[in-house]
C-alpha cells in the first residue's frame, strides 16, 4: 500500500452526484480518483482541487469501453496501490414510451447504466478480494423500485441494477467487501435537463404526446423540491464508513416517503395514488 488514505474511484465525476461525492470524500481524507468519459468537462472539479488543495486525481474512464475501464483501474493501482471504494455513478436518463424507444436506444441505455457497472466492478474485484476488503457503491434510484411512465429504459436499467447489487452483496460477503445501493429521489443536478428523448418520442403527433405532457408537468413540480447532491454524497460517506452498512439507502424526502408507501400499501391502492399524482 502506497498511501494510508482510503482510495476511492468514482465514475461520472464531472458533474452532479459524482462531482459532489468526489469533493465530499476528498474533504474527509479520502484520496479520490474522479473519473469521467471526457476529462475536458472537469473544469469545476479542477478549480476546487486547486483552490482547496484537495487529494483528487482526474482520469479518463468510459464505462462503455473495456479498454478504458481496464486502463483506468490499472492507473489507480499503479499510482495508489489499492482501491478501497468504488462508486458506480455514471449514467443517464432516456425518455419515451416503451413502444417509441428503438432497440438500439434501449441497448445504449443498458450499456451505460447496467453493463458499465459490471465492467468497472469486475475490473476492481480481483484486487479487493486480494486485500479482503472494500466497498462497492451503486447509484440506483427510486425508479429502481417503482416505475413511472415514459422512463421505461432508465427504470428497467435501475431495476436490473438493484438485482445485480443484491447478488453481489451475497457473493462478496466472504471477502468482507461491502455492497451498497444508494436510491436518490429528485436531486438538484442537471440530470433532468441532460436526459435524452427517444427519437420517435420527439414526434409531436405521437399517440402518447398528451399523456407525456400531463405526466411531465407533474414531475416538473417535484424537481423544485429536489435535494442537493451533497446529501447523496453524505449518505455515501455514512454508508462506506459504517462497519455494517445496510443494502439500501433512499435519499431525499420524496424517496423516503414513496418507497415505504410502495412497500406497505395494497398494490391497487398504490397504483391509483401514483396515477393521480402523474395526471394519468
Amino acid at each position: 500500500m502506497k498511501d494510508t488514505a482510503q482510495i476511492a474511484l468514482i465514475t461520472g465525476s464531472n458533474s452532479g452526484i459524482g462531482l459532489a461525492t468526489s469533493l465530499y470524500l476528498a474533504r474527509r481524507g479520502f484520496t479520490v480518483w474522479a473519473t469521467m468519459r471526457n476529462v475536458e468537462k472537469a473544469g469545476e472539479l479542477r478549480k476546487a482541487i486547486e483552490t482547496e488543495k484537495l487529494p483528487i486525481e482526474i482520469a479518463r474512464l468510459d464505462v462503455c469501453d473495456d479498454e478504458s475501464v481496464q486502463s483506468a483501474v490499472a492507473q489507480v493501482l499503479q499510482k495508489s496501490g489499492r482501491i478501497d471504494v468504488v462508486v458506480n455513478n455514471a449514467g443517464y436518463g432516456l425518455r419515451g414510451a416503451v413502444e417509441e424507444v428503438s432497440l438500439d436506444e434501449w441497448k445504449r441505455q443498458f450499456e451505460t447504466n447496467f453493463f458499465g457497472v459490471i465492467r468497472v466492478t469486475q475490473a476492481v474485484l480481483p484486487q479487493m478480494r486480494a486485500q479482503r476488503s472494500g466497498a462497492i457503491v451503486n447509484i440506483s434510484s427510486v425508479l429502481g423500485r417503482l416505475a413511472i411512465p415514459f422512463s421505461g429504459p432508465y427504470t428497467a436499467s435501475k431495476f436490473a441494477l438493484e438485482g445485480l447489487t443484491e447478488t453481489l452483496r451475497y457473493e462478496l460477503a466472504p471477502w468482507n467487501i461491502k455492497v451498497i445501493l444508494i436510491e436518490p429521489g429528485f436531486i438538484a443536478t442537471k440530470f433532468q435537463e441532460n436526459a435524452q428523448l427517444a427519437q420517435a418520442a420527439q414526434d409531436e403527433n405521437s399517440p402518447y404526446a398528451v399523456f407525456k405532457r400531463a405526466s411531465g408537468r407533474r414531475v416538473q413540480r417535484n424537481i423544485y423540491r429536489a435535494a442537493p447532491p451533497e446529501r447523496v454524497a453524505e449518505t455515501i460517506y455514512r454508508a462506506i464508513t459504517h462497519p455494517n452498512p445496510k443494502l439500501r439507502y433512499p435519499v431525499g424526502r420524496d424517496a423516503r416517503t414513496v418507497l415505504p408507501l410502495r412497500r406497505f400499501l395494497p398494490a391497487g391502492l398504490f397504483e391509483k395514488i401514483l396515477k393521480k399524482q402523474l395526471g394519468l
